[in-house]
């Protein structure tokens, strides 16, 4: 039998009576299925739920959904279901982040209440996220439920406003017309001009390496990580040996972004330094972007004429939840035009620095010295050389974020050009290179892996090596 404070009770003689512990219940939405952890593992779904294992909580609903650690040994502890879920109103739930982990990831059985009053199996061995996100309900992935659903979890203030750091979708141009870019080496010090194009065998040529990394790349993010590419490519009449790079050209944002600084979703196009990389503004690219609808169009790429320059999430690495703006000053990072950027966006802070390579030139854009997700960023602390400025990015860092030094070496190895995009399931993730993967230690992969969903990455080499940018600066986040 089932009291009505939803405990079984059993009686192997009149005189004895036993006591089982309860089933655990999270009601997310009132839409969506009651999750339902048993008290005693669950070794696989059934074909009918039974009846004296639900507690009262779940009433009549319509829907249950049995949660189940399928990859658990049999002598695994017990883990509440609080600890691994909860709600945090306005169809958004904090998942504990080794739910993300394939061999921590929690699965579900689906039933349906039948007529009968019965719950009848519908689906088995769902994975959670998955099941989330078919549901409506936004995963908001986190280190510790209990602070997130407290708010002490920057991920889940963010989620609460409905502010994204990262998005799900992104513009690339595949390297169809890849080669050494001689203009932007002038200040790019990561470029470096190849001694062999080709070994004279078809297929050989530095544009055909560029295509066969390029296209691991688009794999890795589309087909693993559920990433969607609006995909574009270039010829040899465009003129454009950079054009792999589109983030430098222009950004997207949507209304509320900088913590509802953004008053109306906007398209920026961007001044470039380099001739030949201004052309990387094609006008049938920019016709796809403005066919989205945005509200607001804002070309700054006038300022070109007269020598300044701003170029896109190169040198902008936006914490897109706080309103703040990290600027790396250069030749093609003006000063000005970051204020007006600023003010004009509604970001509530620009916090502006300068920075050196280790052989004392110019790093020339922010984004292979730093990166920021929701909960984590990335930065090379050292290539700050004035003491006061280090310190104030420091503190800014961490004022919202779990930081991750970096050392020289690692920089000049692409580990700040890395970008947080959504997955397929609405799950933070980190994208960058195989070699900025690697030049990472392990214990700053564990911290990462702590606020996020995965790390996905693809050997990148000949575009890093020859065109000076990786998977960031290939990236263009469309929100």
């Amino acid at each position: 039998m089932r009291t009505a404070a939803g405990r079984r009770f059993f009686a192997s003689a009149p005189e004895a009576v036993l006591e089982a512990p309860q089933s655990e219940v999270v009601q997310l939405a009132s839409s969506a299925p009651v999750l339902v952890k048993f008290p005693d593992r669950a070794w696989g779904a059934s074909a009918v739920l039974p009846q004296h294992l639900l507690p009262s909580q779940t009433g009549a609903a319509e829907r249950v959904s049995v949660v189940r650690h399928a990859f658990a040994a049999h002598d695994a502890a017990h883990e509440p279901l609080a600890d691994l879920v909860a709600p945090l109103g306005d169809g958004r739930v904090a998942v504990a982040h080794d739910a993300s982990q394939a061999h921590r990831r929690l699965i579900v059985d689906e039933y349906s209440l039948g007529p009968s009053g019965q719950y009848l199996l519908q689906r088995t061995g769902t994975d959670l996220l998955r099941h989330l996100n078919a549901e409506g309900i936004r995963a908001v992935h986190v280190p510790d439920v209990a602070a997130a659903v407290a708010g002490a979890v920057n991920s889940a203030r963010a989620a609460q406003r409905g502010v994204r750091q990262s998005t799900n979708e992104v513009l690339m141009v595949a390297p169809t017309a890849f080669g050494f870019n001689d203009q932007a080496a002038q200040d790019n010090h990561f470029m470096h001009s190849s001694t062999s194009t080709s070994s004279g065998k078809p297929g050989t040529s530095i544009t055909h390496k560029a295509l066969r990394e390029f296209a691991g790349l688009h794999h890795e993010l589309t087909e693993v990580a559920g990433v969607r590419v609006s995909l574009f490519q270039h010829s040899l009449e465009h003129g454009t040996p950079d054009a792999v790079f589109p983030n430098n050209w222009f950004t997207t944002h949507p209304a509320g972004e900088a913590a509802g600084g953004v008053a109306e979703s906007t398209l920026a196009l961007y001044p470039l330094k380099c001739p030949n990389r201004q052309m990387e503004r094609r006008p049938d690219i920019v016709e796809v972007l403005k066919s989205r609808g945005y509200s607001r169009m804002w070309d700054l790429s006038g300022a070109e004429k007269d020598g300044h320059f701003f170029e896109g999430t190169g040198v902008l690495v936006l914490d897109r939840v706080n309103g703040i703006a990290y600027v790396n000053l250069s030749e093609r990072a003006d000063a000005g035009l970051a204020q007006q950027w600023a003010d004009r966006m509604g970001y509530k802070e620009l916090v502006t620095f300068r920075t050196v390579d280790p052989a004392g030139a110019d790093v020339y854009h922010t984004n292979v010295m730093m990166a920021i997700g929701t909960d984590v960023a990335v930065v090379c602390l050292e290539a700050v050389p004035d003491a006061a400025e280090r310190a104030h990015l420091r503190e800014r860092l961490q004022r919202h974020h779990t930081v991750v030094e970096i050392s020289f070496e690692q920089m000049g190895r692409m580990c700040g050009n890395i970008l947080e995009l959504e997955d397929g399931r609405g799950l933070p993730i980190l994208a960058m290179s195989t070699q900025a993967h690697d030049a990472f230690t392990p214990e700053q992969r564990a911290v990462m892996r702590q606020h996020v969903a995965g790390l996905h990455h693809a050997p990148l080499d000949n575009i890093e090596y020859i065109g000076g940018g990786g998977v960031r600066c290939s990236l263009a986040e469309l929100f």
